[in-house]
C-alpha cells in the first residue's frame, strides 16, 4: 500500500470517552466530573476550548501558464503563453489566538491565493478576515477580523510536551463542524518528511483528515499544544499518524509576523547533520543524538559565539535536540537577533554556549508576490541616492504588468498613497491597506515621481 503526505486542508478532530482515569488523575484534572452518579467526561474543558476554534471557508482565482507550441506563434500570431485562470474554494479551520486583537491562526495552504476569506465562529457569526502575512517554509498564516465577545485558546508550552501526554485535535474534517477526536503524542521533533522547509513537528494519533488544516492541537486543560498540518496515510485517509506545528514555534512566527508582516529568520550559520552511533564513535564522543556540527560558517552567529567544527549540539534553551533538521527549524522560527543557549559537547566535555542569531531573511522578493501589477519586476531592501531607505526595483522583464504601469530599473520606491516606505515588508503592508487606486512614490535619479495602479 502507498503512502503519501497530504495536507489536511480542512480543520481538526476530537473526540474522547471514558479513559479510565483514577480518582487522583479526576482531582487532577479539575473538568472531570467529581460525581459518583457521572462519567468522567472532557465535555466540560472542550465547551470551553471550542469556541476558539474556528471555519474557514476561502475563495480565490488560480493562474496557470501552459507555453504556447512554436508553430501556432509562427502561424498564428498567438502569445509565447497561454493564461488561464479558475476560480477556487476551499475550506479549512483555525484557532483564535487572541480575542482582543482578533488573531486567528491557520496554515498558509488554507488561504494561499485566496481573494476571499471568511471565518466562522461556533455560534454562527461570520467575519471577512485580513491575511497579515504567512510563512510558506513553515506552512503558517496570521488572520485578523474585528474582535466582537471573542474566545482565545491559552498557549502550552509546547516543549514540555512527553510522548504519551493525551492530546485532542479540534476541527472541520471533511467540512463537518466541530469534530473531535483524541489519542496521545506519538513522536517530537519529527523532521525530513518533505512536508515543508522547516520541519518540527508533533505526531499524533489522534484522528486528522483532510479538512483538519490549521485546527487546534489542544491537551487535557484545554491548551494550545499545535497547529494540526498533515497526514500520512492512503489516498489521504487517516491510519493514526497526523502532524502538528508546535505552539511554541506558531508562536514565534506570528509574533513576527505581526510584528513585521513578514519572518524575519534566524540564522546560526553552521553546516551538520545528525548525530549517529557510528558517527559518536568515529568523533569519540558519548551522545548519541543531537546536531553535529560539521562546519562553521566565517563572520557568523556560531563563530561569533565560539561554536567549532566537531561539536555536537545536545540542547537548545534547555530543551533536548533530536536532529540537526529540529535544531535548523527552531533556530529559523526563533527569529532575527534572539538570544539562545545551546548546550554542546566538545571533547568529551559538555559546556553552555550564548548564540544572538543573525538575519537570514532573504530580502528579494518577486514583486508579484505582493501586488498582480508588479509582475515582471525583483524588489528588494536598499536606497535611494542621498542614502534614503526605500523599495529598489530591478530585473524588470519587457513588456511585463509592472513595465506597463511605468516601472525600471534602478527605481526607488519610497512611498504609497503618501504612506512612507523604507522595506519590502512595509511596501507590502501598505499595498495591503491601500483600496481602489493605488498611487507609487518613486525615486528615479533626481527626480521624484507618481505612478498609478488601477484595480
Amino acid at each position: 500500500m502507498k503512502m503519501s503526505f497530504r495536507h489536511c486542508l480542512l480543520a481538526s478532530a476530537v473526540v474522547v470517552s471514558s479513559l479510565g482515569f483514577t480518582a487522583s488523575t479526576q482531582a487532577a484534572l479539575p473538568f472531570f466530573s467529581d460525581s459518583k452518579d457521572e462519567v468522567p467526561s472532557l465535555a466540560p474543558m472542550l465547551e470551553e476550548a471550542t469556541p476558539a476554534v474556528v471555519s474557514i471557508a476561502v475563495e480565490g482565482t488560480q493562474t496557470s501558464r501552459q507555453r504556447v507550441p512554436e508553430m501556432f506563434r509562427y502561424f498564428f500570431g498567438a502569445p509565447q503563453e497561454q493564461v488561464q485562470e479558475r476560480p477556487f474554494r476551499g475550506l479549512g479551520s483555525g484557532v483564535i489566538i487572541d480575542a482582543d486583537k482578533g488573531y486567528v491562526v491557520t496554515n498558509n495552504h488554507v488561504v494561499d491565493n485566496a481573494d476571499e476569506i471568511t471565518v466562522k465562529l461556533t455560534d454562527g457569526r461570520e467575519f471577512k478576515a485580513k491575511k497579515l502575512g504567512s510563512d510558506e517554509q513553515s506552512d503558517i498564516a496570521l488572520l485578523k477580523i474585528e474582535p466582537d465577545d471573542l474566545k482565545a485558546l491559552p498557549l502550552a508550552d509546547s516543549d514540555g510536551l512527553r510522548v504519551g501526554d493525551f492530546v485532542v485535535a479540534i476541527g472541520n474534517p471533511f467540512g463537518l463542524s466541530q469534530t473531535v477526536t483524541s489519542g496521545i503524542v506519538s513522536a517530537l521533533g519529527r523532521s525530513g518528511l518533505n512536508i515543508g522547509g522547516y520541519e518540527d513537528f508533533i505526531q499524533t494519533d489522534a484522528a486528522i483528515n483532510r479538512g483538519n488544516s490549521g485546527g487546534a492541537l489542544v491537551n487535557l486543560h484545554g491548551e494550545l499544544v499545535g497547529i494540526n498540518t498533515a497526514i500520512f496515510g492512503p489516498n489521504g485517509g487517516n491510519v493514526g499518524i497526523g502532524f502538528a506545528i508546535p505552539a511554541n514555534m506558531m508562536k514565534s512566527l506570528v509574533d513576527q509576523i505581526a510584528e513585521f508582516g513578514e519572518v524575519r529568520r534566524g540564522l546560526l550559520g553552521i553546516l551538520g547533520s545528525d548525530i549517529d552511533a557510528g558517527l559518536a564513535e568515529a568523533m569519540n564522543a558519548e551522545v548519541n543524538i543531537g546536531a553535529f556540527v560539521s562546519e562553521v560558517q566565517p563572520e557568523s552567529a556560531a563563530e561569533k559565539a565560539g561554536l567549532q567544527a566537531g561539536d555536537i549540539i545536545t540542547a537548545i534553551n534547555g530543551r533536548q535536540l533530536h536532529s540537526f533538521q529540529e535544531l535548523r527549524a527552531k533556530i529559523a522560527s526563533m527569529g532575527a537577533g534572539a538570544e539562545v543557549e545551546l548546550t554542546v559537547m566538545r571533547k568529551g566535555k559538555k559546556m553552555n554556549v550564548d548564540v544572538v542569531l543573525d538575519d537570514a531573511t532573504d530580502t528579494t522578493v518577486t514583486a508579484a508576490q505582493i501586488h498582480p501589477a508588479l509582475e515582471g519586476a525583483t524588489l528588494s531592501n536598499g536606497a535611494d541616492d542621498a542614502g534614503n531607505a526605500g523599495v529598489v526595483v530591478s530585473d524588470i522583464e519587457r513588456g511585463a504588468p509592472a513595465a506597463r504601469i511605468g516601472l525600471q530599473s534602478d527605481d526607488v520606491i519610497i512611498g504609497v498613497n503618501r504612506v512612507r516606505t523604507s522595506t519590502v515588508a512595509e511596501f507590502r503592508n501598505a499595498l495591503d491597506e491601500a483600496k481602489g487606486v493605488i498611487a507609487l512614490n518613486v525615486k528615479r535619479g533626481n527626480s521624484t515621481l507618481y505612478l498609478v495602479i488601477r484595480q
